[in-house]
């Protein structure tokens, strides 16, 4: 791989950067693979990327029935953060975070990471004992985090709205990360396909997944629209249609698969330099290196595949935005979307084996997945590689479901983020 450098900026500046290489190959499929990972996002490129540079695999496949990045990864709102209350997801999404620390110097790209701090308000008495016990665990974990008061929040955030007489929702105080805050997504996806490409990995795009063939319980290979491709090891990391090729496996997974929505602002000039969240009034906000204010919410009430949402959410973002804000209220809408987001009943992922040899399912991560990319791919690499868990992710199987050791994250998981 050919580094970046400003020596190759430079260089490529004399000829009108007409002549920079190419930043991954576009392979056909060979007909046998050691691994085939079914999705080009995040965190199917990373878990590709932590097989071969972590365990040695590098016949490798990664398929997509897209582009890299046109789902969940290009999706997002972008916000990294690690303050999770239960130990098991703490656990997972901690690695995750130490790990987008260093990657942009691991792969040579710039990743765009900006740790600005996260902040989480409190409206309430119950809100703010909520926020006391959180941060207590997180520090228990190993997790940076501090309990704010509203002088505090409001010296971090000039343009919010503290009054306790003019809103519905007076702020009483926050939790805070200092080292939450945001990654650029579509860099974690070039970034990481030029990584797995360097390793040997075929990253295929436009190449969709229409079955997968097993014999005695042992998976053997998948069907798509390129042709058959025999494998003993297949990784399903599809975000909201899990559900859709587990289906394909004879498998039912307890997910639920929702739309989510986000939009940005036109830009304007810097008016918050963190990221804030509220559960109460649901909404978050961050600001973008361009300016645009970048705004979400929570997940429509009703399940559906599409990548698009209902007025409804938008309406109630929106208004609980200008109470919060008042200085957005004439701002104009620049963009909107919306990705398609599995759900478990726990709000909590799902890395498992499943009852079919050689078939792993990665999702049901709801609307925290960006965040834990890397610690996901990190994770599924070494329960794919070894047929087995690593302890990061062993509580997450399936298992829980039948045993009751569910990990419940409503409360971190209520709000898009």
């Amino acid at each position: 791989m050919r580094k970046y450098s400003i020596f190759s900026l430079a260089r490529n500046a004399l000829s009108h950067h007409e002549n920079w290489w190419q930043a991954w190959r576009s392979p056909e499929p060979k007909k046998r693979y050691d691994a085939v990972i079914i999705g080009g996002g995040g965190h199917g490129l990373s878990t590709a990327y932590y097989l071969a540079k972590e365990h040695g695999m590098t016949n490798i496949a990664v398929i997509e029935k897209g582009w890299l990045g046109g789902g969940n990864t290009g999706r997002n709102t972008t916000i990294i953060r690690s303050n999770y209350l239960w130990t098991a997801s703490a656990g997972i999404y901690e690695k995750g975070l130490k790990l987008w620390e260093g990657i942009t110097q691991e792969v040579n790209f710039n990743m765009m990471l900006s740790q600005r701090g996260v902040l989480n308000l409190g409206h309430n008495l119950q809100d703010m004992r909520t926020i006391e016990r959180r941060v207590n665990a997180n520090r228990l974990n190993g997790v940076d985090g501090v309990v704010l008061n509203a002088q505090q929040v409001k010296e971090m955030v000039p343009i919010i709205n503290t009054s306790e007489t003019n809103t519905r929702f007076p702020v009483l105080g926050s939790s805070y990360q200092p080292r939450g805050g945001i990654a650029r997504h579509d860099a974690l996806a070039w970034g990481m396909a030029r990584a797995c490409d360097d390793l040997g990995i075929d990253v295929i795009q436009q190449c969709e997944v229409t079955g997968i063939r097993r014999e005695d319980g042992q998976v053997t290979g998948v069907d798509t629209t390129k042709g058959f491709i025999e494998t003993n090891k297949v990784g399903a990391v599809t975000a909201g249609n899990s559900g859709v090729i587990a289906d394909m496996a004879g498998i039912r997974l307890p997910v639920q698969s929702r739309p989510l929505q986000a939009l940005v602002s036109e830009p304007i000039k810097p008016v918050i330099d963190t990221v804030v969240m509220s559960g109460a009034v649901h909404v978050y906000i961050s600001q973008s290196d361009k300016g645009e204010l970048v705004i979400g919410a929570g997940v429509d009430k009703y399940n559906g595949y599409g990548q698009k949402g209902s007025i409804s959410v938008i309406e109630e973002q929106l208004a609980a935005l200008v109470e919060l804000y008042p200085i957005v209220s004439r701002l104009r809408l620049l963009r909107h979307w919306a990705g398609c987001v599995d759900v478990c009943p726990d709000a909590s992922p799902l890395l498992t084996k499943t009852p079919v040899d050689g078939l792993y399912f990665n999702c049901g991560w709801g609307t925290g997945g960006w965040k834990a990319t890397l610690g996901s791919g990190w994770c599924f690499a070494h329960t794919i590689a070894n047929d087995e868990p690593h302890p990061l992710n062993e509580a997450f199987s399936m298992k829980r479901f039948e045993t009751g050791a569910v990990i419940d994250e409503h409360g971190a998981a209520g709000v898009a983020h």
